[in-house]
């Protein structure tokens, strides 16, 4: 098993893994979020077909990603806070 101080992950219950999971799970809703808002959409200036739509989705994914790591919409700390007290 790698070890947390080697940059891996938290054991599997600690609050740091819990943690961890909400907030990626509100950066995932938020990628879903600023799809449905278009900002995955390309301008049609761009023109960079199939690769350009691909990077376009990782793009928003990781905009996602660091909104809900600035804190978001506080949806991770919901999350945290419920799974947190159903775990006790």
């Amino acid at each position: 098993m790698i070890t947390e101080s080697h940059g891996a992950l938290p054991p599997p219950h600690s609050d740091a893994a819990l943690r961890a999971a909400a907030v990626e799970l509100e950066a995932t809703f938020l990628a879903e979020m600023l799809k449905s808002g278009g900002l995955a959409k390309a301008p049609a200036g761009f023109g960079g077909g199939a690769g350009e739509e691909q990077f376009q989705s990782i793009l928003v994914g990781e905009q996602a990603r660091m909104i809900a790591r600035a804190g978001g919409i506080g949806l991770a700390e919901t999350l945290f806070r419920a799974l947190t007290e159903a775990e006790s």
